[in-house]
């Protein structure tokens, strides 16, 4: 069996603290302190370089809510503690205005962060006025013709803080257990996936394509390097509009040689399972401003669940699946007239005499009961949908996201759906010797109905099953020469499989949409910025 390390998060090789020793060195020449690290500073004075993310004032006190791209801060300016003149600008200054603070830190766990700083003097950089997102509802489109600015808003900040860790604890993972980066290239000559969803490019009078998958160049590699992974954009030219899809996104590719499925089942759970720990330790206060489900997060660890697809079929077509869906559709009624009732009371709140930090806070929470009764409404319009699907499923059809939905609400842990048809899958699949209507392949399904985050197989080793893969699926087998030379010069047994950032971002976090789990995202119908 083979045995992935787990490095562990309390240190950081030589070369992350001489970084580390560099950038402290350059912050106390600046002589400013980050958010971040002000528990260590409580009784003392320090100043702080930021933006002004929100202001309220209350008679002779003004609270300022500073951000420094570490954190949020309350500052409290007291009249008389300042010159009248500050006092005055900071009360009139705009959101998102850049300013450095100084004053003495106090401990005060009702405020953000649990420390405040009690302000002394302030220096205006820039101040902003007329800042397009406020606190009053904005839609979708608004937001991300705004992305710029949007990526300021604290949703977008935790979510781009759990990416960090994320993609820091991909590579961490691959570099300490022996792999090597190898970069492969985003213009393509061959098909890796559907021959329908490539973007063509012109290159100097040539039409090329973008790259849907390195994989192909990654077994090249592993011939030479033993395991390896590559890790950047690709892209789909797939005419969806789900949730789930977007035209540009980010996966990592691992691939082994002399590796057999089992082996790639061990090395997807302990990925998947060494990214869920760095998130939770690294990352847990972002989860919590997201409230995301913590507790359903310290579940993933091996083993993950186990079905073949001939038995994800049994349970989709069985009873199981239609009580399981009839109970569900019962729940969502019921989450649909609480969130109706909430709605009404915070609608008829509105209507009286409130202030206006409490008017702001009920059209904040509106927005997100709105949102959430939309979902609701669209999953209760889909359920008897996906229910006549399921039922109908016939074996030798590929997965639909309706499929890997039901499966995946079925479990508390990602799921792993082994051995395909063959008809259903890429050329490059390794058939199963003692069945050959099945590939060695498997799709991972994170939990709660988010569906699919991983694909990988065995890759077919043998030289004429290959031909005869491509042939059958209509590809130009010249095209393909290099790559079937790898089966020529000392094939062996490898695999490997392709992780979807984005997809597992949005797991984690419990965001609906992988549109909030990249910084720009490109969709087929909006690409704005």
């Amino acid at each position: 069996m083979v045995k992935y390390l787990a490095p562990s998060f309390t240190g950081g090789s030589r070369f992350t603290w001489g970084l580390s020793f560099r950038w402290d060195y350059r912050v106390q020449k600046m002589k400013h302190t980050t958010i971040d690290s002000l528990r260590k500073f409580e009784g003392k004075e320090v100043t702080l370089a930021g933006w002004l993310y929100q202001s309220r004032a209350s008679g002779k006190i003004q609270f300022l809510i500073v951000r420094d791209g570490t954190g949020l801060c309350q500052c409290v300016v007291e009249q008389g503690k300042v010159p009248d003149e500050l006092f005055d600008q900071l009360k009139h200054l705009g959101q998102e205005s850049s300013l450095t603070v100084t004053g003495t830190i106090r401990a005060d766990q009702r405020s953000v962060g649990g420390c405040e700083l009690v302000l002394s003097d302030a220096q205006i950089i820039c101040p902003a006025e007329g800042y397009p997102i406020t606190r009053k509802p904005h839609g979708v489109d608004f937001l991300l013709k705004n992305r710029h600015l949007h990526l300021r808003s604290q949703r977008q900040w935790c979510i781009g803080k759990i990416r960090h860790t994320v993609v820091d604890a991909i590579r961490r993972f691959f570099n300490d257990n022996g792999f090597t980066l190898i970069d492969t290239p985003i213009f393509t000559t061959i098909i890796g996936e559907d021959q329908q969803t490539l973007f063509e490019v012109d290159y100097f009078g040539r039409p090329l394509h973008l790259t849907q998958t390195g994989q192909l160049y990654l077994e090249s590699a592993a011939m030479s390097f033993g395991k390896v992974y590559c890790f950047g954009p690709t892209f789909r030219a797939e005419k969806s509009k789900t949730r789930r899809h977007l035209t540009e996104f980010w996966m990592v590719e691992p691939e082994v040689a002399f590796i057999d499925l089992d082996g790639l089942l061990e090395l997807a759970e302990n990925l998947v399972a060494f990214i869920a720990a760095a998130v939770l330790q690294q990352n847990r206060s972002q989860f919590e401003t997201l409230s995301a489900d913590i507790a359903a997060l310290e579940r993933i660890k091996p083993p993950f669940y186990r079905l073949t697809y001939t038995q994800a079929v049994e349970i989709l077509t069985g009873p199981k699946t239609r009580d399981f869906l009839a109970q569900q559709l019962k729940d969502l009624q019921n989450q649909k007239q609480q969130l109706e009732n909430k709605i009404a009371a915070l609608e008829e709140e509105q209507k009286g005499q409130i202030k206006q930090w409490k008017r702001d806070k009920n059209a904040a929470e509106l927005i997100e009961l709105n949102s959430e009764l939309d979902e609701v409404h669209t999953r209760i319009e889909n359920n008897p949908k996906h229910a006549q699907l399921a039922s109908e499923f016939q074996w030798g059809k590929d997965l639909g996201g309706s499929d890997e939905t039901i499966i995946s609400q079925m479990h508390d842990k990602p799921i792993f759906v082994t051995q395909y048809p063959t008809q259903a899958k890429a050329f490059y699949m390794k058939t199963d010797r003692g069945n050959e209507k099945v590939v060695l392949n498997f799709d991972l399904l994170a939990p709660a109905g988010f569906g699919e985050i991983i694909g990988g197989s065995v890759r077919e080793d043998d030289y004429d099953r290959l031909v005869a893969r491509i042939k059958a699926q209509g590809l130009n087998v010249e095209t393909y020469n290099w790559y079937l030379d790898l089966r020529k010069y000392g094939s062996v047994p490898h695999g490997g499989f392709g992780l979807g950032v984005e997809r597992t971002i949005a797991w984690l976090t419990g965001e609906k949409h992988i549109r909030q789990c990249i910084a720009f995202p490109r969709m087929m119908d909006k690409i704005y910025i």
